[in-house]
């Protein structure tokens, strides 16, 4: 792919904390995300709430905020630089929420700024736990029964159609944050309550318990070009049921 030749700024939105679900890797691939658009002559402006990361380094970037990775703070260093672009993709869960935030405060339209990588619908489809679903059918892809909730009542109407236990997935969050396996009606209540307040957009997904089942992974890379190719697949030691910060994973 050419270089692009109408973008000579660009603004990069680090990952923040180190926490399970999204852990130094973040921080190596923005590093080397900074390192490699420096090289190719593009001015890096970088914004990390952590400054204990190789990405906060002075030699990474051409400037470097440490700055909390919230919409005010970020917004002011947009509309102080006015980059053409900005790269979330490589922050991981606190950038691509961030993006979505900032696109959805209309800041981007106004200064002119392009979103490098994932586009906003993407994020949104795939984070968005009923528009996940929805293309999943659309699909024909098998998914366990499954509904949305954005209060207990609605969760716990859901589970007792279907039966105990369940799993609450909470929308937008790392590392499935705020989710658990309910076993009974008062696990829902404390899991879906705890769900819906960390969830951003106020949403949970309910669904049928797979709890037992093989969990296989497929890391797959797509470019501009619609391209595809599985650059990794993993087997994880535990079961469905196990989160993956307590679990361990093998690849291939």
């Amino acid at each position: 792919m050419p270089k692009r030749q109408d973008i000579h700024k660009i603004l990069v939105i680090g990952s923040g904390p180190i926490i399970i679900g999204q852990a130094a890797e973040f921080d190596y691939s923005g590093t080397q995300a900074c390192l490699a658009l420096r090289e190719e002559g593009y001015e890096v402006v970088l914004v990390n709430s952590n400054p204990a990361t190789i990405m906060t380094d002075t030699e990474i970037a051409d400037r470097v905020y440490i700055e909390p990775l919230t919409v005010e703070f970020v917004s002011q260093i947009l509309r102080k630089e006015l980059p053409d672009a900005i790269l979330p993709t490589i922050g991981g869960q606190i950038g691509l929420n961030l993006a979505m935030k900032l696109s959805n405060t209309g800041i981007l339209d106004e200064l002119g700024i392009e979103l490098l990588g994932t586009k906003l619908t993407a994020i949104d489809q795939a984070e968005d736990r009923e528009l996940f679903k929805n293309l999943m059918q659309k699909l024909h892809e098998p998914v366990p029964e499954s509904a949305i909730a954005n209060n207990i009542e609605e969760a716990q109407q859901f589970a007792d159609k279907i039966g105990f236990p369940v799993i609450i997935r909470p929308a937008f969050t790392m590392g499935g944050t705020g989710g658990g396996i309910a076993n009974n009606e008062k696990e829902l209540a404390e899991i879906a309550e705890n769900g819906l307040n960390l969830s951003p957009v106020t949403q949970v997904l309910v669904e049928r318990s797979i709890a037992g089942y093989k969990e296989v992974e497929f890391e797959v890379m797509r470019d501009a070009a619609d391209s595809a190719i599985v650059v990794c697949n993993m087997e994880n030691f535990d079961p469905v049921g196990v989160h993956t910060g307590d679990s361990m994973v093998f690849a291939p």
